[in-house]
């Protein structure tokens, strides 16, 4: 069983009949596909609004609460500053 197409030359009334169907197919299609441009469209500016918000959400909270780490290292940075200040020097002796 042979499944080729035969291939052979439209005539030209043939030819301009399909360029009116595909004509009229694409000109049918164009709602359907702007439709679904509006809609992608949509999706994507909520997508990037949601991003917005939970970075600010986000950079908020790190402003609320920093880390802890952080905070020990400054009191510790602090106290060995005070140390240093009130280290008693010596001279040396020759």
């Amino acid at each position: 069983m042979d499944n080729s197409i035969e291939e052979r030359e439209l005539t030209p009334e043939e030819l301009l009949q399909r360029k009116e169907e595909m004509y009229t197919f694409y000109t049918e299609s164009l709602k359907y596909l702007q439709a679904q441009l509006d809609y992608e469209e949509t999706l994507a500016k909520i997508d990037e609004a949601r991003f917005k918000r939970l970075t600010i959400q986000m950079q908020h909270a790190m402003m609320m609460n920093p880390p802890e780490d952080m905070d020990q290292n400054q009191d510790e940075v602090k106290e060995a500053f005070k140390e240093e200040l009130t280290k008693e020097r010596k001279l040396k002796k020759n």
